[in-house]
């Protein structure tokens, strides 16, 4: 879909920031919605998607299972 959000999970990942996670939400959303920076009466609605997918991505990094292994 976005080719410029990275795979987060090892092997492909040694460490994983929260502002790694947070930069592939904003590239979702900015995809998704069709704006790199949205105007001042969509910023909030932009904002909380990219915090609500960052927390999910957090969310299914630490639940993931890696051969065995944990993810995160």
């Amino acid at each position: 879909m976005c080719r410029s959000i990275k795979t987060l999970r090892p092997p492909y990942a040694e460490s994983v920031t929260e502002a790694d996670m947070r930069a592939a939400a904003l590239q979702y959303v900015r995809k998704i919605s069709g704006f790199r920076s949205p105007a001042a009466h969509n910023a909030e609605a932009f904002d909380k998607a990219v915090e609500a997918i960052a927390a999910a991505t957090g969310e299914l990094l630490d639940s993931l299972e890696v051969r065995g292994g944990a993810a995160r």
